[in-house]
C-alpha cells in the first residue's frame, strides 16, 4: 500500500508539473497560436470543468431571477391586499359621510379600534373610540354606523371612550318591528360564545298574538330613553322555541358586522331627545325612488321604441306605395282620370216639365 501511495503522489506531482508547463507555454505563445490550443483544451481535457462552470453560472442566474420574480409577486400581493383594504375602508367612510349628511347635526364622528375577548375566536365585544367627553360624548350615548345600531358608550374619558357592542353580555335595547305594532327587547343570542352565532341577537318578550315573518326589519323603539326611535337593529331570521308560554322569541340577524367597523358616529343627548327621524329609512326610500326612476326610464324607452317602429312602418308603406305607382306607370296602367268639374259657371235650376198625356194612361193634359 505504501508503494501505491507513493505512485499516486508521483502521478499527482507529474500532473501538476505538466499543467504548470502547459500554462507557461500558453503564456509564452503568441495570440494566434494560443487560441487553437486553448480551444482544443476546452473541448477535450478541460471540458468537464467548463461544463461545471457553465452549469454554476446558469444556476446562479436562475436563482437570482427566481428571487426577483418572488419579490415582484410578493409586492403585487401586498398591493392587492392593501387595495382591497383601502377600498373597503373608503366604502365605509363614504357611507359614514352619507349618514352624517342625513343626520346633519347631533353626532360626534370617531375612529374605532376592536377589543376582542381571549379564547372566543376573536369575538369583538367592545370598541375603543378616538373621541371622548371633550367632544360631547357621555355615558350611554348611542353608537351607530351607516348600517344601523352598533352599541352604547360604557365609559367616556376626555379624549377617548369605550363602547360596548350588541355582542356584550350587558347589552339591551328596546325594539319594534317595521309595522310599529310589535315590541320586544333585544338581547345577545350567545354572549361569550364562538362562531357566527356569537354575533346573533334575540328579540324577546314579543306577545304570543304577534307573529313576525322572516325578513321583518327590527328598529329601536325609542322607549327607555337610551336609543332614539328608528335605528336599524337587524332582520328576523326565524322563531326560537322556548319554554315561555305568553311570549315569543325570534332570532335576529344584526345589520352591522362588528369585524368591519372602522369608524362610527356617536349621537349626542340632544339628538337622542329630538330623535333621528327617518334617517335609516331614507336609504330604503332612496332605493325605492331609484327603482321608480329606472322603471320610468324603461317605460319611456319602450314608448320611444314603439314610436320609432311606427315611423319605420309608415316610411316602408310610403316607399311601397311609391314603388307600386312607378311600376304601374311603367306598364301603362295609369289610374283613370275623372273629368274636371266646372265650379265657376253657375248652374240653372231645373224646372219640372208639364205632364203630357201618354198613350194608354188616360190622363188629360191641363188646358
Amino acid at each position: 500500500m505504501a508503494n501505491a501511495a507513493r505512485l499516486g503522489n508521483r502521478v499527482d506531482a507529474g500532473l501538476l508539473i505538466g499543467c504548470m508547463v502547459l500554462s507557461l507555454v500558453a503564456v509564452v505563445l503568441k495570440e494566434e497560436d494560443r487560441a487553437p490550443i486553448a480551444s482544443a483544451l476546452r473541448r477535450t481535457i478541460v471540458a468537464p470543468l467548463v461544463g461545471l462552470q457553465r452549469g454554476a453560472e446558469r444556476w446562479r442566474t436562475s436563482w437570482v431571477s427566481s428571487e426577483q420574480r418572488q419579490a415582484v409577486i410578493d409586492s403585487l400581493s401586498l398591493r392587492a391586499v392593501n387595495t382591497v383594504a383601502l377600498k373597503s375602508e373608503n366604502d365605509h367612510l363614504r357611507k359614514a359621510l352619507g349618514l352624517g349628511s342625513r343626520l346633519e347635526w347631533g353626532f360626534v364622528p370617531a375612529e374605532a379600534l376592536h377589543n376582542t375577548v381571549p379564547g372566543t375566536d376573536n369575538l369583538v365585544t367592545t370598541l375603543t373610540l378616538t373621541a371622548g367627553s371633550t367632544a360631547g360624548i357621555k355615558r350611554f350615548s348611542p353608537v351607530v354606523a351607516p348600517e344601523g345600531l352598533v352599541g352604547t358608550i360604557q365609559t367616556a374619558d376626555p379624549t377617548m371612550s369605550i363602547a360596548i357592542l350588541y355582542t356584550n353580555i350587558d347589552f339591551r335595547a328596546s325594539a319594534v318591528a317595521a309595522d310599529g305594532t310589535t315590541f320586544g327587547i333585544v338581547y345577545p343570542h350567545a354572549p361569550g360564545g364562538s362562531g357566527s352565532e356569537a354575533y346573533m341577537l334575540e328579540l324577546r318578550g314579543v306577545p304570543t298574538r304577534s307573529t313576525l315573518k322572516p325578513g321583518t326589519v327590527i328598529y329601536t323603539s325609542g322607549l327607555g330613553g337610551t336609543f332614539p326611535r328608528g335605528i336599524t337593529i337587524g332582520t328576523v331570521l326565524q322563531e326560537l322555541k322556548t319554554s315561555e308560554v305568553w311570549t315569543r322569541t325570534y332570532l335576529v340577524q344584526p345589520a352591522v358586522a362588528p369585524s368591519h367597523i372602522t369608524s362610527v358616529l356617536v349621537l349626542t343627548p340632544q339628538r337622542v331627545t329630538q330623535g333621528t327621524g327617518n334617517v335609516w329609512g331614507a336609504t330604503v326610500n332612496a332605493d325605492s325612488a331609484t327603482r321608480k326612476i329606472a322603471a320610468a326610464g324603461d317605460s319611456i324607452a319602450r314608448q320611444a321604441a314603439a314610436l320609432e317602429a311606427q315611423a319605420r312602418a309608415a316610411v316602408l308603406d310610403s316607399v311601397r306605395r311609391a314603388t307600386a305607382d312607378s311600376v304601374r306607370r311603367l306598364l301603362g296602367a295609369t289610374p283613370p282620370v275623372s273629368a274636371p268639374v266646372d265650379t265657376t259657371t253657375p248652374r240653372k235650376p231645373i224646372t219640372p216639365r208639364p205632364d203630357t198625356a201618354r198613350p194608354g194612361t188616360g190622363r188629360i193634359p191641363p188646358t
